[in-house]
C-alpha cells in the first residue's frame, strides 16, 4: 500500500507530484533554510504556507485521500497474463482484470474445493464403519473448525485492504515473518499434497470403476498382499502420468484451467443433485442392487453369476459357479469348504430405501481389523472356531484396520478449501465484503450437504454395502453411485471430472503461493522460486510442486495421503485463529475488523479444535508437522531477511516483556540468581569507530550470551547537530557486537561533555528491573600525558559514581593484550588476589570466564594476604573449606606480608608524585575552570574590601577547598585504604628521610593552596617561581607515603607469584573522597599493577553475589 501511495504522490495525480526534486533539508524545523521559489509558487493560494517546508515528507490531506480512494491492489492475474501473452494488442494496453463478485469470486470456488473426492469415494464407507452418530460427530467437529476459522479469517479480511496474496498475506502480516513463513510453507505443502490426493482419487475411479482392464499390473488371479501391491503400483504409474499431464497443462496456460473450472464445478453439483434425487426415489422405488451373503459374510460378486449353491434345471439339481469356487469339483458329492457347507446362501437388498428403517442398524460404529470379513449384523452363522481360515479371497475383506481417529484424518480433507475465495482476493470487486459472506455461505452449504449425507446414507443403504469401500459386493459399482439417479455413471463421471479439476486447481494455486513466499524474501533458500516466465508465471515453483506432489503419488494410498494434508491444513487454520485471538487480547491499535460477528473466544475455540483434531488424526504426523514448522521458524529467525510487518507476535513479545519487567520490579534478585548485568562503556575515535574492541571480546567471555548487556558510547555536542554522528556510532557498536557475538543492546548518548554523557549512561541505562549491576570500562592509557588528562578524571568519576550507585566495577588494564574469542589457552592460571571481601565478585568472575572456551583450560588460583597477627595455616584451611562450600575448584595460597620500614625510594617517589600533582593542577586547568577560579577569587576579594567581613578568610578557604585547582596537602583518608588492616604503622622516626611530625595549621594550608592572586589573574597559566620553590621544599603527606609503601610491597608479591598467569584479578582500591587526590590515586594503581600483563581490577557493588547454599 505504501508503494502505491508513493507512486500516487510521485505520479500525475497528486498535487505535490511536481515538487522540487532536490534533497530534503537536514533540519526538521520550519525556516531552517531559505525556501525555494518554485515551492512557494507551487503552494501559493492553497493556504499551506505554514507547512510548505514539510510537504516533501507530509503530503496534504487532499492528496492522501485521493491516493487512498484510487488505491488498487495487484491482481493475481494468471488469466490476464495468459491473455496478454497470446494477444498482441493486449500487450500495448493495460489489461484490466474483470472484477468478480461474491458468488463467482468466493462462493463457487469454495464450493468446488470443499466438495470433492472424499465425498464421492469415502463418505459411504465412513458412515458404514463409524456409524451415523460417530460420523456425524466427525463431520460436526470438522465443519465447526472450518466455520470458526472462516470467522477469524473474515475478521482479518475486514481489518484493512486485502491486497493480492490472499490467505498467506493475511496470515504472515498478522503473525509476522517467522510464523508467517512457517504457516505459509505448511499451507503450501497441504495444497500440494491435496493435489496428490485428488490425482489418486482420479486414478482410483478410472482403474476400479471405469476401465479396470487398463491396469498395467494385472490383478486377476492375485490374492491378498500381491493384489494390493499390484493396485498400488498401478496407482503410481497412472498417477505419475496424470501428474505430468496436469503440470504441462498448467505450464502451457492457466487460462485453460480457469475456463474449465465452471465445467468441473457443474460436474460436482450435478453429481450431488443425482444423489439427492436417488435418495428421494428410494422412498417409493428402491433400486435393485442385491448383495449375496454366505452365512453372514459378504461374497465378492465377480465370483458368481447366481447367488445360490445349486439351481434347478428341469428335474436336475445343478451346481453353480459359486459351488465350484468353494468345492473341489462341480458334482454334488464334491468336498467343499467347511464354512460353505455349514451355512446357507442368502440375498439382501443393498439399498432398501429411506422408509426401510435400516437407520437403526447403521446407527453405531462397526470398526474392523485388516483382512477381516465384511459381515451382516443380525444374521447368524455356523462357525467352527478351531477350523482354519480358507478361501478368504472369495469374500469382501476390510483393506485397512479402521478406528475413530483414522476416520477423522481421512474425512478432514473434505472440508478444506475454505481459503479458495480469499486466495482470489486480487480479483474481487470488494474483498472485504465478498470474502466473509462468500466463505461462510460456502461452508454453511457444504456442511449441510455433508451432514445430510450422513443421515441419508445411513437411512438408505445397508451396512454391508456402506462398508464395502470399492463396491466389490455390488458388481464393482461405486457405492454412492448405486444410490444415484438416473444412473450410477452420473456419479462416476462426475466425480472423475471433479477430482481432475480439483487436482488442476491445486497445481495452479500451490506454485503461486510458493512464489509469493519466495518473493517476500523471508526464506533465503527459496528465492530462486520467486522467478518465473516473463509474464510472471511461476515456472520453477511449478517444478518443485510437481516433485513434492510425486511423493504423495508414490505413497499411492488415498487413505494414507489424506492425514498428511490434514496436518498441514489444520496447522494453517490453527495459526489463523491464533492470529485473531492475539490481536484482540493484546488490543492492538490497528486491529479494527469490520466483521461484527467475531469474538476472541471463538478464535481460541477454533484453535483448540484444530490442535485436538491434529492429534486425533495422527499424533506422529502432528509432531512431524510441528517439527517442520518449528525448523522453518528457527531458520527464518536466524537466516531470513528482517521484516517488520506490524505483526501480532511483536505485540505479544512486548506484553511478555512488560510483564517480566513488572515482575523484576518486585525486588532485587536472590544471591543465587545474581549474574553480572554489564554496562560496557566504549570509547570512540574521531571517526566514531570503537577504540577498544577487545572489551566486547571480554564481555562475550564473561556473559556467554546470558543476562543483560548494554554497550554504551558517548558523543560530545548537542543532540540536534550530532544526531548523525550518534547514528554512525550506534552502527559501529552494533557491527562490532555482531562480529563479537555479544547479545545485548547498544546505546549512544549525546551530551555537551563526555563526563556528563557517561554519568547519564550509568544512571539511566536499562529499564525497570532490567538494569545493569556492573560496569566494564577500560583502564585509561597514557593518562600521564597532558592531552589525556581529561580521560583520567573521567575514569575516576566513573569509579566514584559506580561506588555511589552500588554497582560493581571491572577495569581491565592492557585490554589490547586480552585474548579474542577465537584464541584458546591450552594451559595457565587465572590468579585471584583476594585482599578485601567485596561480596564474592573475585570468586565469581573466574568461574564465569572458565565457562568460555577461551579460558576453559586455565586453572584457578586464589591468593590472600595474612597480616602479622594472623594464623596463616588456619587461614588456608578456612579458605579451602569456604571454596569447597562454594563448589569452586581452585588452588589456595596464603601470602604473608611482614612489616618493614618505608624505604627512601618510597619516600622520594611519594614526594615526586605530590610535586607532580601540584604542577599538573597549576598547568592543566581548562579555560573555563581558570575563569571560574579567577572569578571566585575576585568576588571574595571585593566582598572583603566592601564589607570588611571578618569571615572573609572562611569564605575564601571554602571556595579554595571546592576548587579543582586546589594544591597542597590533603586530609588523611582512612576509609580508602589499599589494604585494610592493622599493619598501617607510622614511619619510623629514626629514618633519615622521614618527615617531621609537625601538624600544618589551616592558615598554612590555605597559603600553600594558592599563589599570588594578582599574578594568577594577570596570567593564570604561568606558574609562580615562588610556588615552584615551595613545591621543592614541601614535605610528602604521611598517608600517601604509607599507601605508596603498601602498593609497592603488594606489587612485589603479586609479580613474584603471578607474573606468568594468564590473568590476574585484584581488588580495586576505592576512589578519593574529594578531588584533591585524583592523580595520586592513579599513581597508586600504576604502582600496584606494574609489571603485570593482564590485570582485571574488580570492585564489588556492596552486596553478596555468591553463596554456599543450594
Amino acid at each position: 500500500m505504501l508503494n502505491n501511495l508513493t507512486e500516487c504522490e510521485e505520479g500525475d495525480g497528486g498535487p505535490n507530484s511536481q515538487g522540487d526534486a532536490a534533497s530534503k533539508e537536514s533540519s526538521p524545523f520550519i525556516n531552517s533554510s531559505t525556501s525555494d521559489v518554485e515551492k512557494s509558487q507551487q503552494y501559493d493560494g492553497k493556504n499551506m504556507a505554514l507547512f510548505e517546508e514539510e510537504m516533501d515528507t507530509s503530503p496534504m490531506v487532499s492528496s492522501l485521500l485521493s491516493s487512498l480512494a484510487n488505491y488498487s491492489n495487484l491482481t493475481q492475474g494468471s488469466k490476464e497474463h495468459e491473455e496478454a501473452e497470446n494477444n498482441e494488442e493486449a500487450r500495448k494496453k493495460t489489461v484490466q482484470a474483470p472484477r468478480m463478485g461474491t458468488i463467482m469470486g468466493v462462493y463457487l470456488p469454495c464450493m468446488q474445493n470443499i466438495l470433492g473426492v472424499i465425498l464421492f469415494l469415502r463418505m459411504t464407507w465412513l458412515v458404514g464403519v463409524g456409524g451415523v452418530l460417530g460420523t456425524f460427530l466427525i463431520v460436526f467437529m470438522c465443519c465447526s473448525t472450518t466455520m470458526l476459522t472462516a470467522i477469524s479469517m473474515s475478521a482479518i479480511a475486514t481489518n484493512g485492504v486485502v491486497p493480492a496474496g490472499g490467505s498467506y498475506y493475511m496470515i504472515s502480516r498478522s503473525l509476522g515473518p517467522e510464523f508467517g513463513g512457517a504457516v505459509g510453507i505448511c499451507f503450501y505443502l497441504g495444497t500440494t499434497f491435496a493435489g496428490a490426493m485428488y490425482i489418486l482419487g482420479c486414478i482410483e475411479i478410472l482403474l476400479i470403476y471405469i476401465v479396470p482392464a487398463a491396469a498395467v499390473f494385472k490383478m486377476e488371479g492375485l490374492e491378498g498382499a500381491e493384489a494390493e501391491a499390484a493396485l498400488l503400483n498401478n496407482m503410481r504409474v497412472y498417477g505419475t502420468i496424470v501428474l505430468s499431464f496436469m503440470a504441462v497443462v498448467v505450464f502451457v496456460g492457466v487460462k485453460y484451467v480457469n475456463k474449465l473450472a465452471l465445467v468441473f464445478l457443474a460436474c460436482v453439483v450435478l453429481s450431488i443433485l443425482a444423489v439427492y434425487a436417488g435418495v428421494i426415489k428410494t422412498s417409493f422405488d428402491p433400486p435393485d442392487f442385491p448383495v449375496c451373503l454366505l452365512g453372514n459374510r459378504t461374497l465378492m460378486s465377480k465370483f458368481f453369476d447366481v447367488c445360490a449353491k445349486t439351481v434347478q434345471q428341469g428335474n436336475a439339481t445343478v451346481t453353480t459357479k459359486l459351488w465350484r469356487v468353494f468345492c473341489d469339483s462341480e458334482f454334488l458329492n464334491a468336498t467343499c469348504d467347511e464354512y460353505f457347507t455349514n451355512n446357507n446362501i442368502s440375498q439382501i437388498q443393498g439399498i432398501p430405501g429411506v422408509t426401510s428403517g435400516i437407520m437403526a442398524e447403521n446407527l453405531f460404529s462397526t470398526f474392523m481389523e485388516k483382512n477381516s470379513f465384511l459381515e451382516k449384523q443380525g444374521l447368524s452363522a455356523v462357525l467352527d472356531p478351531d477350523s482354519a481360515r480358507t478361501n478368504s479371497n472369495r469374500y469382501v475383506l476390510a483393506d485397512i484396520t479402521s478406528f475413530f481417529t483414522l476416520l477423522v484424518g481421512i474425512y478432514f480433507p473434505s472440508v478444506t478449501g475454505i481459503m479458495a475465495g480469499s486466495n482470489r482476493s486480487g480479483d474481487l470487486q470488494d474483498a472485504q465484503k465478498s470474502i466473509p459472506v462468500g466463505t461462510i455461505l460456502a461452508i454453511a452449504t457444504t456442511s449441510f450437504i455433508y451432514m445430510s449425507s450422513v443421515f441419508l446414507f445411513g437411512a438408505c443403504v445397508d451396512g454391508v454395502v456402506l462398508r464395502d469401500k470399492f463396491g466389490e459386493g455390488v458388481n464393482g459399482n461405486l457405492v454412492i453411485g448405486t444410490l444415484a439417479w438416473p444412473s450410477p455413471w452420473v456419479i462416476v463421471f462426475g466425480s472423475f471430472f471433479s477430482t481432475c479439476g480439483a487436482g488442476l486447481q491445486s497445481l495452479t494455486g500451490a506454485p503461486r503461493l510458493l512464489q509469493a513466499i519466495a518473493r517476500d524474501g523471508i526464506i533465503p533458500f527459496l528465492r530462486v522460486f520467486g522467478h518465473g516466465k516473463a509474464n510472471g508465471e511461476p515456472t520453477w515453483a511449478l517444478l518443485l510442486t510437481a516433485c513434492i506432489c510425486e511423493i504423495g503419488i508414490l505413497i499411492a494410498s488415498l487413505d494414507a495421503v489424506a492425514p498428511i494434508l490434514s496436518m498441514f491444513f489444520l496447522m494453517c487454520y490453527m495459526f489463523v485463529n491464533l492470529a485473531c485471538a492475539l490481536q484482540t487480547l493484546l488490543r492492538t491499535p490497528n486491529w479494527r475488523p469490520r466483521f461484527k460477528f467475531y469474538h476472541w473466544a471463538l478464535s481460541l475455540l477454533g484453535m483448540s479444535l484444530c490442535l485436538t483434531l491434529m492429534f486425533l488424526c495422527s499424533w506422529y504426523y502432528a509432531i512431524v508437522a510441528m517439527v517442520i514448522a518449528g525448523c522453518i521458524y528457527k531458520y527464518i529467525e536466524f537466516c531470513g531477511a528482517e521484516k517488520e510487518w506490524g505483526d501480532g507476535i511483536r505485540g505479544i513479545s512486548l506484553s511478555a516483556a512488560r510483564f517480566a519487567l513488572m515482575r523484576l520490579e518486585e525486588g532485587p534478585p536472590h544471591t543465587k540468581n545474581w549474574r553480572p548485568q554489564i554496562l560496557v562503556l566504549m570509547g570512540l575515535d574521531g571517526e566514531q569507530n570503537v577504540e577498544h574492541p577487545r572489551l566486547l571480546s571480554l564481555t562475550n567471555q564473561l556473559k556467554a550470551g546470558k543476562g543483560l548487556t548494554i554497550v554504551g558510547a558517548c558523543v560530545e555536542g548537542t543532540y540536534l547537530n550530532n544526531q548523525p554522528l550518534a547514528q554512525k556510532a550506534d552502527q559501529s557498536l552494533r557491527k562490532l557486537m555482531d562480529s563479537e557475538k555479544v547479545k545485548g543492546f547498544s546505546q549512544v548518548v549525546i551530551s555537551s561533555n563526555l563526563r556528563d554523557a557517561t554519568s547519564h549512561l550509568i544512571q539511566a541505562g536499562g529499564l525497570g528491573g532490567l538494569r545493569h549491576n556492573a560496569v566494564l570500562i577500560s583502564y585509561p592509557k597514557n593518562w600521564k600525558q597532558a592531552e589525556e588528562h581529561h580521560k583520567c578524571r573521567n575514569f575516576i568519576e566513573v569509579v566514584r559514581e559506580t561506588t555511589a550507585a552500588s554497582l560493581a566495577l571491572m577495569v581491565p588494564k592492557n585490554i589490547a593484550a586480552y585474548p579474542s574469542n577465537g584464541e584458546r589457552f591450552t594451559e595457565g592460571h587465572i590468579d585471584v588476589w583476594w585482599i578485601v571481601h567485596d561480596g564474592g565478585m573475585l570468586m565469581l568472575l573466574p568461574f564465569l570466564l572458565r565457562q568460555h572456551k577461551v579460558w576453559r583450560k586455565c586453572k584457578m588460583r586464589i591468593f590472600t594476604v595474612a597480616q602479622m597477627d594472623d594464623n596463616s595455616i588456619q587461614m588456608k584451611k578456612d579458605l579451602m573449606t569456604f571454596l569447597y562450600h562454594l563448589r569452586l575448584d581452585a588452588e589456595v595460597e596464603v601470602v604473608e606480608m611482614h612489616d618493614s620500614d618505608i624505604s627512601a625510594y618510597t619516600y622520594e617517589k611519594t614526594l615526586v608524585m605530590e610535586q607532580r600533582s601540584k604542577i599538573l593542577k597549576e598547568m592543566h586547568l581548562t579555560k573555563n575552570e581558570r575563569e571560574r577560579e579567577i572569578q571566585s577569587i575576585t568576588d571574595v576579594s571585593r566582598g572583603s574590601i566592601r564589607r570588611k567581613n571578618p569571615s572573609n578568610l572562611h569564605a575564601q578557604r571554602s571556595i579554595t577547598e571546592e576548587s579543582v585547582a586546589e594544591g597542597g596537602e590533603e586530609k588523611p583518608e582512612e576509609e580508602v585504604q589499599l589494604i585494610q588492616g592493622q599493619n598501617a604503622t607510622p614511619t619510623s622516626p629514626t629514618s633519615p628521610t622521614s618527615p617531621t611530625p609537625e601538624a600544618i595549621s589551616p592558615d598554612e594550608d590555605l597559603q600553600m593552596s594558592w599563589t599570588d592572586d594578582t599574578e594568577k589573574i594577570n596570567n593564570p597559566a604561568v606558574v609562580n617561581p615562588e610556588t615552584v620553590k615551595d613545591m621543592f621544599n614541601m614535605k610528602p603527606n604521611q598517608t600517601n607515603v604509607r599507601r605508596m609503601h603498601h602498593a609497592q610491597k603488594l606489587n612485589e608479591v603479586i609479580v613474584k607469584k603471578s607474573q606468568d598467569a594468564k590473568l590476574v584479578l585484584l581488588n580495586m582500591p576505592g576512589p578519593p573522597r574529594n578531588r584533591t587526590g585524583e592523580e595520586n590515586y592513579m599513581e597508586f594503581l600504576e604502582v600496584l599493577t606494574d609489571g603485570l600483563n593482564r590485570v582485571l581490577l574488580v570492585r564489588g557493588g556492596g552486596r553478596e553475589v555468591i553463596t554456599i547454599y543450594s
